[in-house]
């Protein structure tokens, strides 16, 4: 493959491996897998799934779930807070498949009913310690708002209850993420049985990838929705979550100059193509992505000792030993394993194979 620019480089083996192994984890703990898809926002990605046999999935906007309605999912979750003005194209979608929208308040459900003419399901989220949006879970009196809410119209569907354990991102062990995934089924299934008798169908969702990479035991939860652990990322390899060998994409940079004498090394591959996440080491030092070697076969694993220590708009600035730059000049190509998968492929909106397979995403506009 004949790289010139900045490159999305998606090893497929790899990324076929992270979605039969948590569609095997699902399946053993009888829980439903409804995946994430903003981290890939791709058909032919989505199709390795329903090859598995996933058949439902989650999308973080109401444009994502039509992108991928029109690829045939007709069972979507849109994880993200209510946005009532996008009316119409709910109505549309809804009027397609079974199309599910995500509450935290009563507020936007009045106004979305003012405009609704097909039927969608509901979704209630509660904040099991992520502290971002949902429902307190001892706020009794918000949530039977939003079930009275949901129960005045036939419009309304109510499916359950759902939580995103965001937080656990911020772990740096397995005990840590353990910790929120105990926490979060516990407050899950707290909630989930003081209405139970009435809604006895009731779903109880959790979902990120953390929890749903470490954790063995999903007794009593119905659903899970993880979504960066079809690439991973450094980060996730940080806190635990996976090993180097389950990354599956790497940023292809071309090198255009280096300096030996300050153990720098400059990469076409900047903001706009890594995005700005950030790690720090143990030294406080930051580190915007992870360099390893690109070889026939994908890259080297383990990776190098290299690290993107600055990024501007299209410069990378690469901290490297003295030996490292004496064997690189302008014109190689090295690789970045990205702090964060999901912003990364949202900024550059494409993949390669490592066959050379070019993979399209959602469109931007």
């Amino acid at each position: 493959m004949n790289i010139t620019r900045p490159t999305l480089l998606l090893d497929e083996q790899r990324c076929r491996a992270n979605i039969r192994r948590m569609v095997e984890k699902a399946r053993r703990n009888s829980v439903t897998l409804r995946p994430h898809f903003k981290t890939h926002q791709s058909h032919e990605v989505g199709r390795w799934f329903r090859e598995e046999g996933v058949t439902s999935c989650t999308v973080s906007s109401v444009r994502m779930a039509a992108y991928f309605a029109e690829d045939g999912w007709n069972d979507i979750t849109v994880a993200f807070p209510l946005n009532y003005l996008e009316h119409e194209e709910i109505n549309r979608l809804a009027g397609k498949i079974q199309l599910n929208v995500l509450a935290v308040n009563a507020e936007a459900l009045k106004g979305l009913l003012e405009k609704l003419t097909n039927a969608v399901g509901v979704f209630v989220e509660i904040d099991s310690g992520y502290h971002r949006t949902g429902v307190d879970p001892s706020d009794q009196a918000t949530l039977d708002e939003i079930l009275a809410v949901i129960e005045s119209s036939p419009l309304l569907d109510f499916k359950g209850l759902l939580s995103h354990a965001g937080h656990s991102y911020s772990c740096r062990s397995a005990i840590e993420i353990l910790t929120i995934h105990q926490q979060t089924t516990q407050v899950m299934k707290r909630v989930g049985t003081r209405i139970r008798a009435r809604y006895p169908d009731l779903v109880l969702s959790v979902g990120d990838t953390p929890t749903c990479s470490i954790a063995n035991d999903f007794s009593g939860i119905q659903e899970i929705r993880p979504g960066n652990f079809v690439f991973y990322d450094i980060m996730q390899r940080g806190i635990g979550s996976c090993s180097d060998d389950n990354i599956a994409i790497a940023l292809a940079c071309p090198v255009v100059a280096t300096y030996p004498s300050r153990g720098e090394i400059i990469v076409h591959g900047g903001g706009v193509h890594l995005a700005k996440d950030v790690l720090k080491q143990e030294d406080g030092s930051p580190v915007y992505g992870k360099v390893v070697r690109l070889t026939n076969e994908g890259w080297s694993i383990p990776a190098t000792s290299m690290t993107v220590k600055s990024l501007s708009q299209e410069h990378g600035i690469i901290r490297a030993s003295a030996e490292d730059c004496a064997s690189l000049k302008p014109g190689d190509v090295l690789g970045v394993l990205p702090v964060h998968s999901c912003m990364t492929a949202d900024v550059m909106t494409e993949y390669y194979t490592l066959s050379g397979k070019r993979i399209t995403m959602m469109p931007k506009a």
